[in-house]
């Protein structure tokens, strides 16, 4: 399969969802071969300066260098900045971090050769992991530290994860030499935000729809009224996600027994009369994250950039993770705030009012059920609202003074991971909960989807009554919801 083929977020999570080999279009291989053979014409000019062609890096990007130590420049520059520490990133995300950075590559605006693009290529058709680390970027000039270890194994150095992704090992040793520019084209980008922005994505999108679902369960668990989402109000406030949540909550419950039968309250609380203004404002979000993303993947953000036919090498800014750094930001607090609505229907579900017992237990004192079930959930809130600090507000000046506005998008990259699979966590508790809730409402039914989803918790869970170890039962909603 051609890569140029591949240019949106569903397109490219297809492909990484197969085993599928990919090339480079022919169109993509005269690019690559044509800039180059353009770079290496104007440095032919001893007297040419051309940054991170034959000058140092950052700060010491005044110091020239020889015409014979220029593959070494770029072996060094790889080698020094390989300084990543912490946690390993997944590998999932290594493999889309290599996917990306052959698509900026493959536009030919970068001035490296085709067969680092081609070497680059194999690591991702054989699943050849690089050993790669999260921290370490400053989101700014490119993801310097974690793209120098992506790339290490280019040049016959560096770890790599073994095929059993458990154990890693040397990388082989390679025959590819390294021309002008070269070292610098694989490091400077935004892949390693780039990549966690698509898992991010990728998550918050399965997130997303659960959330309208549990919501739905949660309603009828606490025998909700269907009013707030017709969609008289919506139509007069008509926010794309907004609409969207309200009818899908209304096609949830369709066929519900309790949903249809008369109450005695006269309105619910906010975290269930508000799911269409909550749930939907956190689509909208995503809806403007997966556009600003969707650019940036197909984008060349290395520096400088080369222009054969206008006979021009620029010097400028597109590794900067600003546009990134701020969406990571704001996706962080959107999917955070489904975990945060949903703890609080996991609240009102516990508190022994509405004909459910206290913390949903047949035998309150002796037993107390999923009373610290809520306390997790809160405990994990609460953590994510301490990840939701934004790391785009954040700048620390580098390389002495040269790089003095950073993005902090590597960050809130990673953080935003977090927050999302806290969510997770909290959406398992969500479900143990209204499932276990919704029991008491019998023997009038919820909707036929509703019915089925509680029969497959109740085949996965125990959720039964008495006292057990929910973590266990949590766990294994968990492993369900995310497969």
């Amino acid at each position: 399969m051609e890569l140029s083929n591949y240019h949106s977020i569903q397109q490219i999570r297809d492909l990484l969802t197969t085993n599928k080999k990919i090339e480079l279009s022919g169109e993509s291989k005269e690019k690559i071969t044509k800039c180059n053979a353009f770079l290496l014409s104007k440095i032919e000019d001893k007297n040419s300066v051309i940054y991170g062609v034959n000058t140092g890096f950052g700060s010491l990007c005044n110091t020239k260098i020889d015409q014979k130590d220029l593959t070494q420049l770029q072996v060094n520059l790889i080698r020094s900045h390989a300084c990543g520490m912490g946690d390993y990133v997944p590998h999932d995300i290594v493999k889309i971090m290599l996917l990306l950075k052959v698509k900026s590559l493959s536009y030919g605006y970068s001035g490296v050769q085709l067969a680092t693009v081609e070497k680059l290529l194999d690591l991702y058709n054989t699943s050849t992991l690089p050993v790669i680390y999260e921290l370490g970027s400053l989101g700014a000039s490119g993801d310097l530290a974690p793209l120098s270890h992506m790339s290490l194994p280019l040049i016959g150095e560096g770890m790599v994860w073994s095929k059993d992704s458990i154990t890693i090992k040397k990388a082989k040793p390679s025959n590819l030499v390294l021309g002008p520019k070269e070292g610098l084209a694989l490091i400077n980008g935004t892949q390693f935000m780039q990549a966690y922005g698509l898992s991010c994505l990728f998550k918050s999108q399965q997130i997303l729809e659960r959330a309208d679902l549990h919501a739905a369960l949660c309603i009828d668990a606490y025998d909700g009224r269907k009013e707030p989402f017709l969609r008289y109000s919506h139509d007069i406030r008509p926010h794309n996600g907004q609409l969207d949540t309200a009818k899908a909550i209304l096609g949830h419950l369709s066929g519900s027994e309790i949903i249809e039968q008369s109450k005695n309250h006269v309105q619910d609380p906010y975290s269930f009369r508000c799911v269409p203004q909550v749930h939907g404002a956190s689509k909208d979000v995503y809806d403007q994250v997966a556009a600003v993303i969707e650019t940036e993947i197909n984008s060349v953000t290395d520096n400088p950039n080369v222009f054969p036919d206008e006979d021009l090498v620029l010097s400028a800014g597109n590794f900067h993770g600003q546009p990134l750094a701020l969406q990571l930001d704001f996706l962080a607090i959107a999917i955070a705030e489904i975990g945060s609505i949903a703890e609080r229907r996991i609240y009102r579900l516990l508190e022994g009012k509405r004909g459910l017992p206290a913390f949903l237990t047949s035998n309150p004192g002796l037993e107390s059920g999923l009373m610290i079930a809520q306390y997790t959930a809160a405990s994990i809130v609460s953590q994510n609202k301490q990840f939701c600090t934004p790391s785009s507000v954040d700048t620390i000046e580098s390389s002495n003074g040269q790089e003095d506005h950073v993005s902090m998008g590597a960050n809130a990259a990673t953080k935003c991971l977090r927050v999302i699979n806290n969510v997770g966590r909290i959406q398992a508790i969500e479900l143990l909960t209204a499932c276990k809730a919704l029991k008491y409402r019998k023997p009038l039914g919820s909707s036929d989807k509703i019915e089925k989803l509680l029969k497959e918790v109740d085949g996965i869970a125990n959720i039964s009554d008495s006292d057990k170890v929910w973590a266990d039962e949590v766990q294994k909603i968990q492993d369900y919801i995310s497969t």
